[in-house]
């Protein structure tokens, strides 16, 4: 595990678009996995200048998205779909055929998570970026999912409703990770899992098992470490 504190966002947003450029340099037809949230966006607009200024192609990407409302449209503006095109995909040259992104408007939410779950077998992640909850949830993988679950349809904890999710099991597959947190929000659940064993009732703690995980985190994130 490696930890990385960044004085403030804007450094954070930095350094995360910094590593996630220098991956690509390195494999062209990288497997990015995305999240979505407040802590990304900063990250994407540095990925979006860093493509109009040609320093980046992402014809060759494939791409997943970590998470979905259940049921939402895709058009709906609240939903991740709607984020991820409207902040990355519709700015830059990813390819529509590699975008895979979690269908919200399935009937069939078991068979969505299967077939999911077989595209990334066929494209293993080599990149996972994260955000973590002020619950610990990762993805949207709440408090009490078990380590070895993978994309699955679940009941949110945090506010109501429902959404499709990779599960624990299949983020840790990912051949590295890269955990984003900013904010004072931020900083009670972050010395909860720098202070943790990896654990149910804090499902970020499993990251901790994974061989390359780098956390990134500014000040206000990190202030009571």
């Amino acid at each position: 595990m490696k930890i990385i504190q960044a004085r403030n966002y804007k450094e954070l947003s930095k350094i995360s678009s910094e590593i996630i450029l220098e991956e690509i340099k390195n494999k062209p037809n990288l497997t990015l996995g995305f999240a979505t949230g407040k802590t990304p966006l900063q990250t994407y607009k540095n990925l979006v200048n860093a493509y109009k200024n040609k320093k980046v192609d992402f014809s060759k990407i494939n791409t997943f998205n970590l998470d979905e409302f259940y049921p939402i449209k895709s058009t709906n503006k609240k939903s991740y779909s709607y984020y991820m095109f409207n902040n990355l995909f519709n700015k830059t040259n990813f390819q529509r055929k590699n975008i895979n992104l979690l269908n919200g408007e399935t009937k069939y939410p078991e068979k969505e998570s299967k077939d999911y779950e077989a595209k990334i077998k066929k494209h293993p992640i080599d990149l996972q970026i994260l955000g973590i909850g002020l619950n610990g949830h990762i993805g949207f993988n709440e408090p009490n999912t078990p380590p070895n679950s993978k994309t699955h349809l679940t009941e949110l904890t945090h506010i109501k409703g429902k959404a499709l999710t990779m599960g624990i099991s299949t983020i840790l597959k990912s051949k590295k990770l890269l955990l984003l947190a900013s904010g004072k929000k931020k900083a009670k659940i972050i010395k909860d899992l720098m202070n943790s064993k990896p654990n149910k009732k804090l499902p970020a703690s499993f990251l901790k098992n994974h061989k390359d995980l780098t956390i990134i985190i500014d000040n206000d994130a990190g202030s009571l470490l």
